[in-house]
């Protein structure tokens, strides 16, 4: 894949863990969801409104 970005993102860890046990059966993985995520975001706005309103998380000092 050389038009791949290398970055480094933090993940909260009980979301990453949930994450993988949903996923033990499946063949989504992390890579998938996070390029299949901001797809979307850059083309549909609802999910973009959707992801924007979202306040499940609680801020912290990296604004999660």
């Amino acid at each position: 894949m050389n038009n791949a970005k290398l970055t480094s993102v933090k993940i909260l860890k009980i979301l990453y863990e949930d994450f993988r046990v949903k996923t033990i059966n499946s063949n989504m993985n992390l890579q998938k969801l996070t390029n299949r995520s901001i797809d979307l975001y850059l083309e549909d706005e609802t999910f973009r409104e959707q992801i924007e309103e979202n306040q499940h998380l609680i801020e912290s000092g990296s604004n999660f």
